[in-house]
């Protein structure tokens, strides 16, 4: 029986494996997101569990698996949809 891993903790195990990135700052993130071209966003980790971003997780694992071809989290949406649901998270965890 195959035991299935949450987003989130695959998240954290490729977190850990990319923690030595430079430019990166402590409690951030790296990804990937486009849908052809793909540009590099920085995001806190704190992202990783909200449900919101759990749905891009999830997505992101069905297309790529463990297998990235950026060679980091790849996020397989639209950047201008990326950069929207960022901003609701940011302004929702300011207000918080």
């Amino acid at each position: 029986m195959a035991i299935k891993m949450s987003p989130f903790i695959q998240a954290n195990r490729f977190l850990r494996r990319s923690s030595t990135s430079g430019g990166i700052p402590k409690g951030h993130c790296a990804v990937y997101v486009g849908e052809s071209q793909k540009k590099r966003f920085v995001v806190p980790v704190s992202y990783l569990s909200l449900p919101l971003f759990q749905d891009l997780l999830a997505k992101s694992e069905e297309e790529f698996g463990f297998d990235h071809p950026m060679g980091g989290l790849t996020i397989p949406c639209k950047e201008d949809v990326f950069v929207d649901l960022t901003s609701r998270l940011r302004r929702s965890s300011v207000a918080s």
